[in-house]
């Protein structure tokens, strides 16, 4: 590349990147003669003279000079930067940087808090429900020790544990719930829940077996306004069917202990006693409803209980995690694609400003690209300088949303508590809401995906102005 303004003039010679005229073109100015011959540009060495147009490209030029890259690039990264007589340009650059940095954080966030969601839900589900669950066909399990000890053979299941289910009613003072009741054997169903560790009162080995302690959920002791160490009634709807009428089974328990899972489902409407405790209030035996596995990976759950079918009674049925709360999950998930979706449109909106600032600036920057047409430049070059300048826009605004979409993904769980103290809100109510906290669980391909797609729309927006 050569700068000169007589032939004595030393020059810089880097062939290659600016494209070939075979017609050499020729500018003439009060700057001295420029043309291009050869892969080689000539031009003024004063470009004060020519105008502060001139001034702008010829400084373009010497910085291209320096660095081996194309000279579109380093024009496009010179007219991004440069002041502009119209600030009007800037003003709608700026707002299109932060438009984009604003949708792009916005979905980094929403689609964190609802992997949180997904996250936390699966999470509270599998303490209390169990990865895979054999039951009856009518509800009744007789030779259940041989079905556990078949299911425990196969390699990858970890554990199982007895279980009895049964809906009951629940008394205390003038108080009436509805609840589950599930019967456990406590020392088992550790190896194949999380009880233990969301205990608020109590512990899970207070459970003995004829001793009629009851475990209640948190919401539901609240409901009853009972305390550990009084006394419920549980009212079996199994009742005694007599000539004056069908009478139910009663029986007192003592609250021995209190959980709280954190899904108001579970802690509102479950009850927790002794397996041989739930056989004689239920009349079952030796009998159970069922045995809950825990295997080594839940999301394998499916095809482990199509595997252990073949080695079970007729009489027995399996189920796992996903098909009892497969709404739930569905739901999450459709839920974050629709996020996705209408978030991305202000993304859309903000790259499609792009268009507005490249066809202003494609004006302003008249003279300039006459001279760079003059002095042998073709379309698509001056095409690729302002593509250079939009996408140096949208890449700014792109880093400044993923920066500040991580930063507030990762802190979502500090920042909301704060806001609802500050306000006297609350965002998730209980009573509500399954899950009342907003959790956030950061997933890097999803940033990846939303960095890719947002670069993409930018790219498209500088198209047509270029």
């Amino acid at each position: 590349m050569l700068f000169r303004s007589g032939v004595g003039q030393p020059s810089v010679s880097r062939g290659g990147w600016l494209p070939a005229n075979p017609a050499a073109a020729e500018h003439e100015g009060e700057g001295g003669r420029g043309k291009i011959e050869d892969d080689v540009l000539k031009g003024p060495s004063r470009p004060e003279q020519a105008g502060q147009e001139e001034g702008e490209l010829h400084g373009a030029m010497l910085t291209w000079a320096m660095f081996p890259f194309r000279y579109e690039t380093w024009i496009g990264l010179r007219y991004t930067r440069a002041k502009r007589r119209n600030h009007f340009i800037s003003f709608i650059s700026l707002i299109s940087m932060l438009g984009i940095g604003l949708g792009v954080a916005a979905l980094i966030v929403v689609l964190s808090v609802m992997n949180g969601f997904h996250k936390e839900l699966r999470t509270r589900i599998l303490g209390v429900a169990s990865h895979v669950q054999i039951a009856g066909v009518d509800g009744e399990l007789a030779d259940w020790p041989a079905v556990a000890q078949a299911a425990v053979k196969h390699p990858r299941v970890l554990a199982a544990a007895p279980y009895v289910e049964a809906q009951s009613m629940v008394s205390f003072d003038q108080q009436v719930r509805g609840a589950i009741v599930r019967g456990i054997d406590p020392a088992a169903e550790d190896k194949v829940a999380d009880f233990s560790h969301h205990m608020k009162a109590g512990r899970l080995e207070n459970l003995a077996p004829g001793e009629f302690g009851v475990i209640l959920g948190s919401e539901l002791a609240r409901a009853l306004q009972v305390m550990v160490g009084e006394k419920v009634t549980l009212i079996a709807p199994q009742g005694l069917v007599t000539p004056a009428a069908v009478l139910p089974r009663i029986k007192q328990f003592k609250v021995v202990g209190i959980f709280e899972v954190g899904m108001f489902e579970y802690d509102s409407g479950m009850a927790l006693i002794h397996l041989a405790d739930a056989q004689k209030l239920y009349r079952l035996g030796d009998k159970v409803s069922g045995v809950r596995l825990k295997v080594d990976d839940m999301f394998d759950a499916p095809r482990i209980g199509r595997e252990l079918l073949s080695a079970l009674p007729d009489d027995a049925y399996v189920t796992d995690w996903t098909r009892g709360h497969a709404n739930f999950f569905r739901a999450v998930q459709i839920e974050k694609n629709m996020m996705f979706l209408i978030l991305l449109l202000i993304v859309a909106v903000a790259a499609f400003n792009i268009v507005s600032t490249l066809v202003m600036a494609v004006q302003d920057k008249q003279a300039d690209i006459a001279i760079l047409r003059t002095l042998g430049a073709s379309p698509g070059s001056i095409m690729q300088v302002f593509i250079v300048q939009g996408t140096l826009i949208g890449l700014i605004g792109l880093a400044v949303g993923v920066a500040g979409g991580i930063a507030l993904a990762l802190n979502v769980e500090t920042v909301v508590p704060a806001i609802e103290h500050v306000f006297g809100i609350q965002f998730l109510a209980k009573d509500v809401y399954y899950i009342t906290d907003l959790p956030s669980d950061l997933h890097w391909s999803d940033v990846g995906v939303i960095s890719g797609v947002s670069f993409l729309l930018t790219l498209l927006a500088t198209l047509y102005p270029s």
